[in-house]
């Protein structure tokens, strides 16, 4: 049986293929139709020659749910209304005071999700503590229904004040809705989202809403059109939080999906991490589109519990206050515009841009020859003798002439060769993932200069070095496949399912049997779902803050209050520097829960030093000169092979600069190990 990953890219589609019973592992890339995507993955899969029936499981990422959300895809979110509690309405358009542009005296926020005519009012109203203060007027609701069918509501989300601690009232409201509006989809707050933060708990909900039948039209287009062409196995869907789980799941809670293709990529780094032992490595994935980077600590990616959909971002920094905050566990990353297709251009001052506009997969960049115009990094890359004459295993041939053509828009307007234009696009957006990568770690409190860089993706192998020496890393590791290996990443993680309780009392207030407890009541949940014989191992947390504060810390469970007491102050000092002597809040308890699945074995071969021969040499411009550069194919490299940069090491799906001043090793799971001598 074959296990498939799938990682829909903007300019790519991944397919990494895994035969459970040989090991074996093959892979493809093909140009994505972001009109019909679900026809890209299926045309892709009968192009190979694939036996759908074959199939044990399809294990699928993509962004499609913020794309279309945002209507980059085509789609228009489904029209929708939102019940809240009586002189709440206005709470999703009121938020927080954060300014994004604090002396901006134009700024405009978000636009409200929902318009305010479509806000409607409930009389009921539970206290803090989740004691009932005054009952549900189901009258109300019974007289809002008729409303709702007569305007055509396709989703009605509700969400009433302090529904996290007691959650009894949106039941009842779901119940009745239920019933008296059957065409419609409703939504409630507590199931979505239960913690406290009445703003965040809205937009979360609101946002699930209007991505549920979205995402699930799109994944029913596509399990369906699998089913017609014999596929019977599973189709599961990767998370925000580097996770897998089913459709039904992810149709339940497609808020947790938004950010799925970038965190497949930081799974298979983490997986190598363990492997090698590096304790601190940052995750470098630079495809057609954009670049990604995210810090991997001790094994694991480092995850945050607040995203902000739709937000402005500047040189790869969320601003905050800027989009929708989704209260939801994500991969910490940061992600720029700057990948293969990003086009370069001059702005009114004169000076050299690059992104964020993207030539995509159609028409691409102007060296495709498929009709782009627009100058890319790609153009440059081939201009400078980066990259051969053919991307993808020879499916795409490049064109150096229309790739002159593109860049000489540039060179012109600049008054400087072609060549030079060339190199100074690929030196900005240099420094654009430079700064990306300061982002997830300075700003984190860890000093680069101290990590491993793994970069992968398309173009990544071909600007990691460079990027390294302006941050002072001196270890650049690229995995086997590189240009796949995100996909790879979906092969490599286990299902994940999480499920929060709301707490808010006093550490001192609470007992260890009643943590346990409530663990206990969640795991039997999550049994409920998987079965009482399910192998399933389960990691539990507890969301610490000072009384008083927005901000959480998670810890994890021991079996000791005093424990997590310890492990919330001395995470609190080396975030914030000190710490303080108020109170502190068991705001909420998490339970991941992993169920164990069948992943790619990572196999290590014999190590025999050596220098090979290279195939070919080519004129490259590195470091403002050029080289007679040697060319290497890497799946003639065996382990111990050493290499002296300037280099280049060409493969199917990616290519892999070598500077001057660095040695490449080949390791013994076939990594091509970078460092600086």
């Amino acid at each position: 049986m074959l296990r498939i990953g799938v990682d829909v890219g903007g300019t790519f589609t991944d397919i990494v293929i895994y035969d459970e019973e040989t090991g074996k592992v093959t892979f493809h890339k093909i140009l994505t139709n972001l009109r019909d995507i679900s026809g890209t993955i299926v045309n892709g899969l009968k192009k190979l020659r694939i036996e759908l029936s074959n199939i044990s499981s399809i294990i699928h990422a993509t962004t499609i749910g913020t794309n279309m959300f945002f209507g980059q895809q085509y789609v228009t979110p489904p029209k929708a209304c939102l019940i809240t509690t009586k002189g709440f309405r206005d709470v999703i358009e009121i938020g927080r005071q954060n300014r994004p542009q604090l002396y901006n005296l134009f700024f405009s926020k978000p636009r409200p999700l929902i318009p305010r005519k479509y806000r409607y009012e409930v009389t009921e109203r539970i206290d803090s503590n989740g004691n009932i203060i005054i009952p549900i007027k189901r009258d109300e609701i019974y007289k809002l229904s008729k409303t709702i069918n007569d305007k055509g509501f396709r989703i009605i989300i509700v969400a009433f004040i302090n529904s996290h601690i007691n959650g009894v009232h949106e039941r009842i409201a779901k119940d009745i809705l239920k019933q008296l509006c059957p065409k419609t989809v409703v939504i409630i707050s507590s199931e979505v989202c239960p913690i406290d933060g009445e703003y965040e708990r809205m937009i979360t909900a609101v946002v699930n809403g209007l991505l549920k039948p979205i995402l699930s039209q799109y994944l029913n287009s596509l399990i369906n059109k699998l089913r017609k062409e014999g596929f019977s196995g599973n189709l599961l869907i990767m998370q925000s939080d580097g996770g897998v789980a089913s459709i039904d799941y992810a149709v339940k809670l497609p808020v947790g999906f938004i950010e799925s293709g970038p965190a497949a990529g930081v799974v298979a780094v983490s997986r190598y991490t363990k492997i090698l032992g590096d304790n601190l490595a940052i995750s470098f994935d630079m495809g057609g589109t954009t670049a990604k980077a995210a810090l991997i600590v001790n094994g694991n990616p480092l995850i945050t519990d607040e995203y902000e959909v739709g937000g402005t971002i500047h040189y790869g920094r969320l601003i905050r206050g800027s989009g929708y905050p989704i209260k939801y566990p994500f991969v910490d990353l940061v992600e720029v515009s700057a990948g293969g297709g990003t086009i370069g251009w001059i702005d009114k001052g004169g000076a050299l841009r690059v992104g964020p506009m993207s030539a995509g997969s159609y028409p691409g960049p102007a060296c495709y020859g498929l009709g782009g115009k627009e100058p890319t990094i790609t153009d440059a890359n081939l201009i400078l003798g980066r990259l051969g004459m053919y991307l993808a295993g020879k499916t795409i041939r490049l064109d150096k002439d229309k790739a002159r053509e593109a860049i000489s828009k540039l060179s012109d307007n600049l008054g400087v060769s072609i060549i030079e234009a060339a190199y100074n696009m690929i030196r900005v957006a240099n420094n654009i993932m430079s700064r990306a990568i300061r982002i997830i770690t300075i700003e984190r409190g860890y000093d680069p200069s101290k990590s491993v860089l793994y970069a992968f993706g398309g173009a990544g192998p071909l600007h990691a070095c460079e990027i390294a020496l302006e941050l002072g890393i001196k270890s650049v590791k690229i995995p086997v496949h590189p240009g796949v290996f995100s996909a790879i990443g979906l092969l490599l993680s286990d299902y994940k399912v999480e499920i929060i309780r709301s707490v808010l009392r006093e550490i001192d207030e609470l007992t260890k049997e009643y943590i346990e407890d409530k663990f206990a009541e969640m795991e039997k949940k999550v049994f409920r779902v998987y079965g009482e014989k399910a192998r399933i191992s389960f990691i539990k947390l507890l969301e610490l803050r000072f009384k008083g504060q927005m901000e959480r810390i998670q810890v994890s469970w021991s079996g000791s209050l005093e424990d997590c007491r310890e492990q919330f102050k001395m995470q609190y000092l080396l975030k914030y520097g000190y710490v303080i002597d108020d109170p502190i809040e068991v705001a909420a308890l998490r339970l991941q829960a992993y169920i164990e699945a069948s992943k790619i074995s990572i196999k290590r071969q014999k190590i025999v030093k050596y220098e090979p021969k290279p195939r070919e040499y080519r004129e490259v411009f590195i470091n403002e000169d050029w080289y007679k550069v040697p060319i290497y194919r890497r799946e003639e490299l065996k382990g111990g092979a050493h290499i002296y940069g300037p280099a280049i090491i060409e493969e199917y799906d990616s290519t892999c600069l070598i500077p001057e001043n660095f040695t490449a090793t080949i390791d013994q799971y076939g990594n091509i190990v970078m460092e600086v001598y």
